[in-house]
């Protein structure tokens, strides 16, 4: 076992919330709904099925269709993974070539129920969904109604940090301690699904810290010399040079600073800007002399997210309702804790991964 310390409290851009309160009281506090962002063809090899879940995590779900299907694991897909411990709708596709259709209302049960059964002519693949609409109650609020508000319109203005959310860690950071150990040449991990966590929670440090410098150097939504920028709600690289379109375009965040996910290739940042991240990525110069090994390609992620029609309401006097869009792999929690200092229901499971 690892005996690095990793610290995941990382800054907030927005400094400390105005309240505090508790997440995911009961599942239908955390609701998650995929958006496709197109509509099945209706005809094809793969069998589209929409789903609402209360309580199982997407992995689990996916097995227990191929299990029904009676096809491997690997011909189930989906577009991200969903939190548990929550109320979430979304698709999965199952290639079944010159099959008919299957009794799909068997897997429905008393957590599982079924939306909607399509064809289509492509499987469903990680991160090609338009993104998820979440709707999360804050219970037992305690803060002043006016600075709530205040920080809730702040958002709206200028967004929130991009951080990978503290369940891609594992508990207690126990997926970093492993990732170091694989890392550094300490374990060997066989298994695909584990590794690609241990490697994918490396990379998710590495990024939240160059985010975190960003803001401590009071870089984080500003032009450095030698930035590339990402489109908001995408992942494409823009093609603007103009400084004065630029600023224009991170002031009203059409545009946001990338920060690297690390890997093989060449940086594709210059100047300033790979001066901050050389600094930061250095300092764990075995991890990136590992990923680098383990064959992961360099790629970059906006470092500000933009909470897409964020709405609030006050139901009672101490529950928030709050209700935005977020792009495919994006943290509803990175979200949150710029609005609240909160802590998970005791009566709630760990989440699992998101983001998705």
């Amino acid at each position: 076992m690892s005996t690095v310390t990793f610290n995941i409290d990382f800054p907030r851009f927005h400094g400390a919330p105005p309240c505090q309160g508790v997440i995911r009281s009961v599942p239908e506090d955390f609701q998650v709904d995929e958006l496709l962002g197109f509509e099945p063809s209706g005809e094809g090899e793969h069998q589209f099925l929409h789903i609402r879940k209360r309580g199982d995590n997407t992995q689990w779900l996916a097995k227990q269709l191929a299990r029904l299907a009676e096809v491997k694991p690997q011909d189930v897909g989906y577009a991200g993974l969903k939190d548990r411990h929550a109320l979430t709708s979304q698709w999965f596709s199952i290639w079944m070539p010159g099959r008919s259709d299957v009794n799909w209302q068997q897997i429905c049960g008393e957590s599982v129920e079924l939306l909607r059964v399509e064809r289509h002519h492509r499987k469903l693949k990680r991160g090609t969904h338009l993104g998820n609409r979440f709707k999360i109650t804050l219970r037992q609020l305690s803060g002043d109604v006016a600075q709530i508000e205040e920080r809730l319109n702040l958002i709206v203005r200028a967004g929130v940090p991009n951080y990978y959310g503290e369940q891609r860690f594992g508990i207690e950071a126990g997926n970093l301690d492993q990732a170091d150990s694989l890392l550094t040449g300490k374990i060997r991990v066989k298994d695909r699904q584990r590794r690609g966590l241990y490697l994918s929670a490396a990379r998710s440090l590495l990024f939240n810290e160059v985010v975190a410098e960003r803001i401590e150097r009071g870089c984080f939504d500003r032009l450095l010399e030698g930035d590339r920028f990402i489109e908001d709600g995408t992942s494409n690289l823009s093609k603007i040079t103009e400084k004065g379109q630029l600023e224009q375009q991170l002031e009203s965040l059409g545009l946001h600073p990338s920060a690297p996910l690390f890997g093989r290739g060449r940086s594709q940042v210059e100047a300033q800007s790979l001066a901050l991240e050389t600094d930061i990525l250095s300092a764990r110069q075995s991890w990136c002399d590992g990923l680098e090994r383990a064959g992961l390609k360099s790629e970059r992620r906006s470092v500000r997210l933009k909470a897409v029609n964020l709405r609030w309401q006050f139901v009672d006097a101490d529950s928030l309702e709050l209700s935005f869009v977020l792009p495919p792999g994006a943290f509803a929690t990175s979200v949150l804790r710029e609005i609240c200092q909160y802590r998970v229901a005791e009566n709630s499971q760990h989440p699992n991964d998101t983001g998705g």
